[in-house]
C-alpha cells in the first residue's frame, strides 16, 4: 500500500530543485525514506541548510545521481564534495537570502514540516523558521510533512494546509543541539566578554560554550534583548533571572538547544521566531540601539582577519549569519562586534592568534568587521589602532608561549610594508 510519504517523493521527477531546512525543521522521515529508496531521489538537486553539530544525517546514503548543496561544510561532506554531490554555498545566511529572491522560482519544490494542523488548518513552523518563508515566496509549488513532535511555538509563523500541494502525517524525534557541560576555559574567556554588555543593549550570540558561559554572566542586566539567528538553552536562564525586557520583541530564526527549549517555547510569545529575511537584515539591525554580536572563530590572524570556516586544513563549518551581525554591529553607532575564542588548540600545541591564517587562508570576518578580539588573556580593542597596534594588541593576548613567535613572524611580514 502506498502512504502519503511515497506520494510525495513519487512526485518529485528527477532534475527538480528541492529545498529542505535543517536545524529543527530538518524533515528526518523524508530523509530516512530517500536512504531507504534511493532512486526515489535519483537526479534531484537538494539544497539544504543542514547544521553541524545537529543534523546528523548522512548525505552519501542518497542516490549517486542526488545533488545537494549547502550553506555548512563538515569533515563528513569531503569525499561528497569531491566526488561532486555535494557543493557548498559560500555565503552568509543575508547572502542567501538574496540568491534566494535573484529568481522568481529559485526552488521547484520547497518541502515544509510543520506541526498538526490546529482546528483552522494551520500548521506551526514550530523552532525552526529560518529561510522557509522567503523559500515558499520563491518556488513553484510545496509539499507539507505534518510531524506530531513539532510543537506549536506561540512565536513562530504558521502555515495554511490549502497551500500545500501535497501532504503527509509524521512522528520523527526533532533534532537537537547539546552544548554539553561548560568548561573553566570558556568561563574566562566569558568573564572579558560581560563587562562590555550593559543593560538594554541588543544582543546576539553563537552556539557553544562561551555564549553559554556568558549568559550565566549576564544574569544581573536589566532590559536586554535578543536579536540573532538562533535561541539557545541560555533564552530560559535569562529569562528566568530577570534579565530580558518585557516591553520588548525578542527575535531569531530559529531554536537550538534541547528539548526542554522546545516545550519552553510554546507559551512564549514575546519570542518571535520569523525568516532569515527579517533577522539577519543588517540594515536593519545596523540601525538599532546597542547592538552587539559576539561571535567565535577557529583563528585570527594579526591582521585582524577571522577564520570560521576550517581547522586543520579541513573544511568544518560555513559562514552561517557571523558576518552579517559582525557588519552590522560595527556599523551602528553604539554597537560592538566581539570574536570571542580560546587562545590554543589541541591542547595547547597550536595557537588560535596566527601571524596569517593558515592554509586555505578563508577569511570569513574581514579585519574591518570586528572591534574586539578576546581570549582568555584579555581584550584585543582594534577599533582605533593602526596596522601595527593591533597586531601588538592581538599578540598580548595570544597565549605566552607564542608570543615571541609571533613577534618574529609579524616583523617578517611587515619588512615590505
Amino acid at each position: 500500500m502506498v502512504n502519503d510519504l511515497q506520494r510525495m517523493m513519487a512526485a518529485l521527477t528527477p532534475g527538480e530543485r528541492v529545498f529542505i531546512s535543517g536545524g529543527a525543521g530538518e524533515p528526518t522521515a523524508l530523509l530516512g525514506a530517500w536512504a531507504s529508496e534511493p532512486e526515489r531521489c535519483g537526479g534531484l538537486v537538494i539544497t539544504s541548510s543542514a547544521i553541524p553539530g545537529m543534523n546528523r544525517f548522512d548525505f552519501s546514503r542518497l542516490h549517486p545521481t542526488a545533488r545537494v548543496r549547502g550553506l555548512f561544510m563538515q569533515p563528513a561532506f569531503a569525499a561528497l564534495q569531491r566526488s561532486g554531490r555535494f557543493e557548498q554555498i559560500p555565503t552568509s545566511y543575508a547572502g542567501f537570502n538574496r540568491l534566494i529572491r535573484a529568481q522568481a522560482q529559485t526552488f521547484d519544490t520547497v518541502i515544509v514540516q510543520a506541526s498538526a494542523p490546529d482546528a483552522n488548518g494551520r500548521c506551526s513552523l514550530g523552532p525552526t523558521v529560518e529561510f522557509l518563508p522567503l523559500a515558499l515566496s520563491h518556488c513553484k509549488r510545496a509539499f507539507l510533512l505534518m510531524n506530531a513532535s513539532t510543537p506549536r511555538v506561540a512565536g513562530a509563523p504558521s502555515v495554511g494546509l490549502k497551500d500545500f500541494a501535497l501532504t503527509a502525517q509524521t512522528d520523527t524525534t526533532l533534532p537537537t543541539y547539546a552544548m554539553g557541560p561548560i568548561d573553566e576555559l570558556s568561563k574566562q574567556i566569558a568573564q572579558h566578554v560581560a563587562p562590555w554588555i550593559g543593560d538594554g543593549a541588543r544582543l546576539q550570540t553563537g552556539i557553544g560554550k562561551v555564549p553559554g558561559a556568558l549568559v550565566h554572566l549576564l544574569r544581573d542586566r536589566k532590559g536586554l534583548v535578543l536579536s540573532g539567528g538562533m535561541f539557545g538553552d541560555g533564552t530560559m536562564t535569562l529569562e528566568a533571572a530577570g534579565a530580558l525586557s518585557t516591553q520588548d520583541t525578542h527575535l531569531a530564526c530559529a531554536l537550538v538547544g534541547e528539548a526542554p527549549l522546545y516545550d519552553w517555547a510554546r507559551e512564549r510569545s514575546a519570542f518571535h521566531l520569523r525568516g532569515c529575511e527579517q533577522t539577519h537584515d543588517p540594515a536593519q539591525l545596523s540601525a538599532v540601539q546597542s547592538f552587539i554580536a559576539v561571535n567565535s572563530a577557529i583563528e585570527v590572524d594579526l591582521w585582524g582577519q577571522c577564520a570560521l570556516e576550517h581547522a586543520s586544513q579541513a573544511a568544518v563549518s560555513g559562514a552561517g549569519g557571523a558576518p552579517d551581525f559582525a557588519r552590522a554591529a560595527r556599523l551602528n553607532p553604539t554597537g560592538l562586534s566581539v570574536v570571542a575564542l580560546p587562545a590554543t588548540a589541541v591542547r595547547g600545541t597550536l595557537s588560535r592568534i596566527v601571524a596569517t591564517l593558515t592554509p586555505p587562508a578563508v577569511s570569513t570576518l574581514s579585519r574591518t568587521d570586528v572591534d574586539l578580539v578576546v581570549t582568555e588573556y584579555g581584550v584585543a580593542d582594534l577599533r582605533a589602532l593602526g596596522v601595527y597596534a593591533r597586531a601588538e594588541a592581538l599578540i598580548e593576548i595570544a597565549a605566552p608561549a607564542f608570543r615571541s613567535e609571533l613577534k618574529t613572524q609579524w616583523a617578517a611580514q611587515v619588512q615590505s610594508l
